[in-house]
């Protein structure tokens, strides 16, 4: 289950200098995918090109609010919360919404519409796995970044059954012979800390968010003995009481936000993303609001995500995303940083005419999306940066095009407010 590779400072160094990263950063991370990445954009293999807003550097990716640590979302406005319901036309009831526009950061603008409204978040919910998992490390090696970033690239993790079942796939890539293999998690894989929350974060595995919900309980029970030898972490889950079980995992998830300032009866990730998981470590339910999710958002940009350290790799971790999906796929936005999570959970139920298709439910049909965007006028214009929050419930709709339409319509509109003509 766990293994530690005794690497020299040279990695380290590469970690914290490198100008790549967090793209194409792999010999810093040990995150394999990112090597593909790098050639690819080289020329030396063939890939998907990355769009413009894709490919900033390491320099680029930077907290923007850390000289404001106790801003909260100011009163919502009225006339750009009533702008954002007439993007939503007659479905309006079935969203959820908050626009919070920093672009002129002395005169922050809110907007929201039914933003107190609670839903399962899906896989947005594996942002407070990330915060988790930061949180422990934190609190085992307290002010001590270069020790965590090394317990992050040095430990490495074997899936066990805690993955069982998913069917979402990630990316394997070996360098030496320039194969990219895309399959579900299977147990006997291996991976850093860093690789598997890529593959929480940038392939939304549900298998890796198990994986990684188990290692932050192990990090948070054993602190600097982190890792444990296997066969100790297997007695662990096997021996422990399971009511202490679900109290450490309450308390691993909740920690983070409680300390952020966040409100755990507005967002909370109650349970693993496993059915395994779930078996071996009872939990309670998730639940997230658009404005709960937006001061995720805000904390964040604070760097009061755990800490600076912390917020910031966060921050790269939803930019560095393999692609851009559902909100995050709008046109307008191909020039623009985009730090992104969705989650998406449907449900269908026979009805004459009806044939059920994927985000399309009858039933249930529940779209999440949560992103940051910063986007530079070439003409020297102001840059936008805003957080945008978005749940929805529209049964029977294409959720991913509805959330992707939405945010073209988002985008325009705060390019309006701010004067900006974009061709």
């Amino acid at each position: 289950m766990h293994k530690i590779l005794a690497t020299a400072a040279l990695a380290l160094t590469a970690a914290t200098t490198t100008h790549a990263y967090p793209i194409f950063g792999s010999e810093g991370t040990g995150i394999e995918r990112l090597e593909y990445e790098r050639r690819v954009h080289a020329g030396t293999i063939q890939g998907r090109e990355r769009v413009s807003g894709e490919l900033r550097a390491l320099a680029d990716v930077r907290l923007r609010l850390l000289d404001r640590p106790d801003m909260e979302l100011p009163a919502p406005d009225a006339a750009l919360g009533a702008r954002l319901v007439g993007l939503l036309g007659d479905g309006a009831s079935r969203y959820s919404l908050t626009v919070l526009d920093l672009t002129d950061p002395t005169n922050p603008r809110y907007g929201e519409h039914n933003a107190g409204e609670a839903r399962n978040p899906g896989s947005v919910g594996k942002i407070v796995v990330a915060a988790a998992i930061f949180q422990a490390l934190a609190d085992a090696w307290p002010g001590d970044d270069a020790r965590r970033e090394q317990v992050l690239r040095d430990t490495i993790i074997e899936a066990d059954d805690f993955i069982l079942v998913d069917s979402h796939t990630v990316r394997f890539f070996k360098p030496g012979d320039g194969r990219l293999l895309r399959r579900p998690l299977q147990v006997g894989d291996t991976g850093n800390l860093w690789q598997w929350l890529d593959w929480m974060l940038s392939a939304s595995s549900n298998a890796a968010a198990a994986v990684m919900m188990r290692e932050a309980m192990l990090i948070a029970h054993y602190g600097k003995d982190y890792p444990p030898p296997r066969a100790e972490a297997i007695r662990f889950f096997a021996e422990t009481p399971r009511q202490t079980l679900s109290d450490l995992l309450r308390r691993t998830m909740d920690t983070p936000l409680v300390r952020a300032g966040l409100d755990v009866e507005a967002l909370r990730q109650g349970s693993f993303f496993t059915r395994t998981g779930k078996r071996k470590v009872s939990g309670t339910s998730s639940y997230a609001t658009a404005r709960e999710l937006a001061r995720y958002l805000l904390r964040l940009e604070q760097g009061r995500i755990v800490d600076r350290f912390s917020s910031l790799e966060i921050k790269r971790l939803l930019y560095m995303t393999e692609r851009r999906i559902r909100y995050a796929s709008s046109p307008a936005l191909r020039d623009a940083a985009v730090y992104f999570k969705s989650g998406s959970l449907y449900q269908c139920v026979p009805e004459a005419g009806f044939t059920c298709k994927k985000y399309h439910g009858n039933k249930m049909n529940l779209m999440n999306s949560i992103a940051i965007v910063e986007e530079t006028d070439p003409a020297g214009g102001p840059e936008l940066h805003y957080l945008a929050t978005l749940t929805s419930n529209v049964l029977k709709r294409n959720s991913a095009v509805d959330h992707q339409t939405l945010a073209t319509r988002i985008h325009r509109l705060l390019e309006a407010e701010h004067g900006i003509a974009r061709q």
